[in-house]
């Protein structure tokens, strides 16, 4: 299906593939004294250029369940093209907290970047926050939209909204807390870009006939119809709603993850990572920086990315 407002397109791109920008990451332990406001509210991995200059920031929240580490390769991909990204990891002990409690701490660690991200940085490398970026997969997907919609007060204002398969509930009788889907498209309070890719098997029952991961009704689908312009919405074909994550992810979680809860893709992960990082990659070029070749050569020719896009739509502001 060819996207509204899509442009022909004859040349390729080089968002999907690793970058040339040389990057480091390093944790940060989440500090035990309240009152320390160079430590910030969560553990954070970060992910960084070593290169001097200023990179947009991308905070990113985890799935439900998932460590933050399990999505190392996806995110190496994006900071390898020139952004600084912070991926908090919003449990701890191994147990998942309310999606409430999940919001409040990312909205805190958005906070904390005003302050706490700059010093950690190497020399000569700045963190450009006038161009913030929220994003998140699964639960973490739905934890960013409630950030952006405002249900985390935060000193930063954010430039963009990217949803990695966001879900947001179990069915469409039972969404987690807050309730933000209303079934209304363009109910959205977005003032933002706003950029949804989906998986074509989140909706389908795990490989141990565990539920759908992201099902119908509270999957990606719901999430784009509720957005206004400017918008865009990519379904990646034949691949499932974990296939993102890392090829090893350790421990029996880390399995359950992989192998059981979702329903998996045939096909080598690494397509399924390439594709998302370039897609979130040209979409922030385009949104942030006005730079819109690679975003163009995707909406004009999709055969581009690494493994098959359906469903794609861009609707540019009006």
């Amino acid at each position: 299906m060819m996207a509204e407002g899509a442009l022909p397109a004859m040349e390729t791109t080089q968002v999907f593939e690793r970058g040339d920008i040389q990057w480091k990451q390093f944790k940060v332990d989440a500090s035990s004294a309240s009152s320390s406001s160079s430590s910030p509210p969560k553990p954070l991995l970060i992910f960084t250029p070593t290169v001097p200059g200023a990179y947009p920031v991308i905070l990113f929240c985890h799935g439900f369940f998932v460590p933050n580490t399990f999505y190392s390769h996806l995110l190496t991909h994006i900071v390898s093209h020139g952004f600084i990204l912070v991926a908090p990891q919003l449990f701890c002990k191994g147990l998942p907290m309310l999606e409430p409690s999940e919001v409040k701490f990312a909205g805190k660690v958005a906070d904390w970047l005003a302050e706490g991200l700059q010093p950690l940085l190497p020399e000569n490398v700045e963190a450009n926050l006038e161009k913030l970026v929220v994003s998140g997969h699964s639960k973490g997907g739905k934890t960013a939209f409630c950030v952006a919609l405002g249900y985390a007060k935060t000193k930063l204002k954010f430039s963009a909204l990217v949803g990695i398969d966001p879900v947001a509930g179990t069915s469409k009788y039972c969404e987690t807390n807050p309730h933000i889907l209303k079934g209304v498209p363009g109910s959205f309070n977005l003032n933002m870009p706003v950029a949804v890719i989906g998986s074509e098997l989140g909706p389908k029952k795990g490989n141990c006939c565990s539920p759908p991961c992201a099902p119908d009704g509270m999957n990606h689908k719901e999430f784009f119809k509720e957005c206004k312009p400017p918008s865009a919405h990519f379904v990646v074909a034949r691949y499932g709603h974990m296939d993102m994550l890392d090829d090893e992810t350790a421990g029996v979680i880390g399995t359950l993850l992989s192998k059981c809860a979702c329903k998996n893709g045939s096909g080598p992960r690494d397509l399924m990572r390439r594709t998302i990082g370039g897609l979130v990659v040209a979409f922030l070029r385009a949104q942030l920086n006005d730079h819109w070749k690679d975003f163009d050569a995707i909406l004009g020719n999709p055969n581009i990315a690494p493994t098959q896009l359906d469903n794609m739509v861009y609707i540019p502001a009006s």
